[in-house]
């Protein structure tokens, strides 16, 4: 066999003097581009709802927030100001004027019937009869008050035992007093066993039975030229204690009648607001 000779892969260089000729080392190559990271779909735990779209905003959305914050904040600026003006002309009326709540007082009251009659079937009635006078008083000097027709009410621990109206409605002039009588009665007025019982213990004392005075009316004010609206009102008459005419706990009648104790009575005037159904 003969034997094959084969070149050398080394290159070979040549004498002194003279290029040799070198083949260029073997160039870096560049790193391969990364793949792209595939986002995996959320698998849906719900097969028959849509996956849920985040990160997606509605212009419509904010466009009407946007609105209803502006009308909100327009609104409260609006309430501040009238506020602030109403605030402001109530101070400057209260400097000019000085108003003053009218006052009212107990004059006298006067028991002519009270009669507590049981019958067979323990039921238990009663009939009274009252004659009261009131005096109302307007302190302010340039102030004038308008009064519509008062309800009446008298009452003894929260029971109601007679009620009578003023029918004429009146005019209070500045620095004017002005009086008013009523009569009030009950006719045969059911009452319970525990009312009786607490009233009858009540007429045994010296200081006799305490009643409390009720007055329901509208009224209005007029300043200079200014007239207001109707604004309800209610006058409370509290410390009032009277006894009744002899024989009034039982089944007779007395002609006679008894003036109450009115010396530690006071007076205390309320707003009555109405909304709607309430009364406030």
């Amino acid at each position: 066999m003969t034997d094959r000779v084969y070149p050398s892969s080394k290159p070979t260089g040549k004498t002194k003097g003279t290029t040799t000729a070198t083949t260029p080392p073997n160039p870096r190559l560049p790193p391969p581009p990364r793949k792209a990271q595939i986002q995996k779909p959320i698998p849906n735990r719900h097969p028959h709802r849509p996956n849920p779209i985040h990160n997606q905003r509605n212009p419509r959305r904010r466009s009407r927030r946007g609105c209803f914050c502006l009308c909100c904040f327009w609104s409260v600026l609006i309430i501040i100001l009238l506020l602030l003006i109403a605030t402001v002309a109530g101070c400057i009326l209260y400097l000019l004027y000085h108003p003053h709540r009218p006052t009212f007082s107990i004059a006298a009251l006067k028991i002519s019937e009270f009669n507590l009659t049981t019958t067979a079937d323990d039921t238990t009635r009663l009939t009274s009869r009252l004659n009261l006078t009131i005096s109302t008083r307007n302190p302010n000097k340039k102030i004038i008050f308008y009064y519509d027709p008062i309800a009446i009410t008298c009452l003894s621990d929260e029971t109601q035992i007679a009620n009578g109206s003023f029918a004429n409605p009146f005019v209070s002039n500045p620095n004017n007093i002005t009086i008013i009588r009523s009569s009030l009665y009950s006719n045969s007025l059911l009452l319970d066993t525990e009312t009786v019982n607490h009233m009858r213990s009540d007429l045994k004392k010296k200081s006799g039975l305490p009643l409390k005075i009720l007055l329901d009316t509208e009224a209005q004010v007029k300043i200079e030229s200014i007239k207001t609206k109707k604004v309800g009102i209610r006058i409370k008459c509290e410390g009032i204690h009277s006894l009744i005419p002899k024989g009034g706990g039982g089944k007779s009648r007395n002609s006679s009648s008894v003036s109450a104790i009115v010396s530690a009575a006071k007076c205390k005037l309320d707003l009555r607001v109405k909304i709607w159904k309430w009364t406030f």
